[in-house]
């Protein structure tokens, strides 16, 4: 995506990084609801699968929706099924599991008259804006788990501030997750374009200093 992926995604077997920082913020909370839907879309099959994992250790009937742009961006589906009782994949073009959005199945789901006590959405902030606004008319709560930028990862520095149920969060301290019908997703979205002209300028610059590889 940027200058920072590109150079984790050249190092090989052996090579170190300086420093890492986390886990930063709160744990999810897992207790028995009832049904919990996890909805994954894209790479957030990483972190879904822990979630739904936990939430079927609490007892709880576990929908998983896992979606990806294509056929060739599908992992873990074995794993994330090993620990749902239902399983649906869907992709943007329909070369694997049913064509469309994740918002489809969860729609479907929650139309079906099935009492469906929490849901879970992580993935792009549309996406997560997307699963929340199907979810608003069915009085069902959902979490999301925002990624704004951050910086410093101990809310000083103000980066990853998003707007709560018109309150100031910071979602390294406070976060990641937060309810979905309470986030305000338009400044969200404002806010993760912020450094675009620094971001492409950093990796124009790493392209030229390395010609893309070390």
């Amino acid at each position: 995506m940027g200058k920072t992926t590109r150079e984790l995604g050249c190092l090989k077997t052996g090579d170190s990084i300086m420093s890492l920082t986390g886990p930063l913020g709160l744990p999810t909370h897992a207790e028995k609801f009832g049904t919990v839907v996890c909805v994954a879309g894209g790479f957030a099959v990483a972190p879904i699968m822990p979630i739904a994992r936990a939430m079927k250790q609490a007892g709880n009937r576990v929908i998983s929706i896992m979606g990806a742009r294509c056929k060739d961006f599908i992992f873990w589906e074995d794993e994330l099924r090993s620990v749902s009782d239902k399983l649906i994949v869907t992709t943007d073009d329909g070369s694997y599991g049913r064509k469309g959005l994740v918002t489809e199945p969860l729609k479907e789901i929650l139309e079906s008259g099935e009492k469906i006590d929490r849901v879970i959405a992580i993935g792009p902030s549309v996406m997560m804006k997307f699963c929340s606004e199907t979810t608003q008319p069915f009085g069902v709560k959902t979490i999301v788990s925002l990624n704004p930028i951050m910086v410093d990862g101990t809310g000083m520095c103000g980066c990853c501030r998003v707007s709560v149920g018109g309150q100031t969060r910071f979602a390294c301290v406070d976060g990641p997750d937060f309810d979905g019908h309470q986030v305000d997703w338009d400044l969200l979205a404002i806010r993760q374009r912020n450094y675009l002209a620094e971001e492409k300028r950093a990796l124009e610059n790493w392209q030229c200093q390395y010609g893309g590889h070390h």
